[in-house]
């Protein structure tokens, strides 16, 4: 007689190839993997550049005021390098020993020292030129919805610099690191966001009114939760089938720009009463000085965003190409945002006394005989 054991075995599923990775930069990415743990190491070895604080935590500090920071990662995983985005030797320092590299960097206006052109197209260049040269596997660009070579002008005549910059950065890391994988993100809207926080600012309104262009009705937005945009980024590091693809990542919601901004003055003032009316930035002169004003000083003070660059952004209407994938094809269900924007506009809100009760004072008592 023959016996038969029953043999039990656990069936994992994966999107990706379990076939042994071939290493093509033998450093510290190809050290063996641990088992999974919090200490364990995951094999991926990510530099990220241009850490604002809030995708990423950055620091802007003395060395021994970030120290805690790097707990963060356990056992010493978390890095800190300097780096000038015109000096290559820097650049290189910080990211030869990875296997990923994120570009992040971006801004919002241009200085003396910096165009867009400079930071959008040939700084993103020489980060896909200098990754390709260090053997790096993975390159993740953060590029804009809308970006396109000629972007439909809506406030400033010839349409948004900064798009058309984000356009031809694409075109520079594609040239240089074709397996770059190209994420397109709508406004990112989350806790101290620049879309929120935009309209929340006491500067942004005149007086009694709101100044949108066309009050806010020709514009179509679709914002994205920063935590579905994280999601999306760590996925597309972790699976090598999203390189050579460029990615949209947009909220399942779609909504006029005038709807959104009532909706969030609506939500700020709920105790109160919204007073705030919308009216046409056309007509509103007093507005266009001071934004004007603003765009003078934010190099030197940037502390209000009021710049005719974001109301170019904030008011193109979000272009979403059928062909290309989304948040979804990634596995991501986008977060609702009648189920978020409540919680996001708590810290704005104006009053809370309406909801408190009146303190009851204990009875008297009467001294005993």
């Amino acid at each position: 007689n023959q016996n038969v054991g029953f043999i039990s075995s656990a069936i994992r599923s994966c999107a990706y190839s379990t076939e042994p990775r071939i290493i093509k930069n033998p450093t510290t990415a190809g050290l063996k993997r641990g088992t999974g743990g919090r200490s364990s190491f995951n094999g991926i070895v990510c530099t990220i550049f241009g850490c604002s604080g809030f995708l990423i935590l950055a620091h802007r500090c003395d060395p021994y005021h970030i120290r805690e920071l790097k707990v963060g990662g356990d056992l010493g995983q978390v890095y800190y390098v300097p780096f000038d985005l015109r000096d290559e030797e820097s650049i290189i320092r910080a990211m030869k020993y990875s296997n990923v590299v994120v570009n992040l960097i971006g801004t919002n206006y241009e200085t003396s020292n910096f165009s867009f052109n400079d930071v959008h197209v040939e700084g993103a260049r020489t980060l896909a030129r200098l990754a390709k040269k260090c053997n790096v596997e993975r390159f993740v660009h953060i590029s804009s919805l809308n970006a396109a070579e000629k972007p439909t002008p809506m406030i400033i005549q010839g349409g948004s610099k900064l798009l058309k910059s984000k356009w031809f950065g694409e075109l520079a890391v594609k040239e240089e690191f074709p397996e770059a994988t190209i994420v397109r993100p709508s406004v990112i809207y989350g806790c101290m966001d620049g879309f929120i926080s935009h309209y929340m600012r006491k500067q942004r309104a005149t007086f009694e009114y709101i100044p949108l262009w066309h009050k806010g009705e020709k514009t179509e937005k679709q914002p994205v939760y920063i935590h579905d945009v994280i999601s999306g980024l760590v996925e597309i590091i972790r699976n090598p089938d999203t390189a050579g693809k460029t990615y949209q990542f947009v909220g399942p919601e779609r909504y006029t720009l005038n709807k959104l901004v009532m909706w969030m003055y609506d939500l700020k003032m709920q105790n109160t009463g919204n007073p705030y009316k919308i009216n046409d930035m056309k007509y509103n002169p007093y507005f266009w000085l001071k934004t004007t004003f603003y765009e003078l000083v934010y190099p030197i003070h940037p502390v209000v965003n009021i710049l005719w660059e974001i109301m170019e952004l904030h008011h193109a209407t979000d272009k979403i190409d059928p062909s290309l994938p989304t948040l979804e094809d990634l596995g991501i269900t986008p977060s609702n945002m009648k189920m978020r924007l409540a919680w996001e506009i708590e810290v704005y809100r104006d009053t809370y006394t309406d909801e408190l009760e009146r303190v009851v004072p204990p009875k008297v008592k009467s001294v005993p005989d």
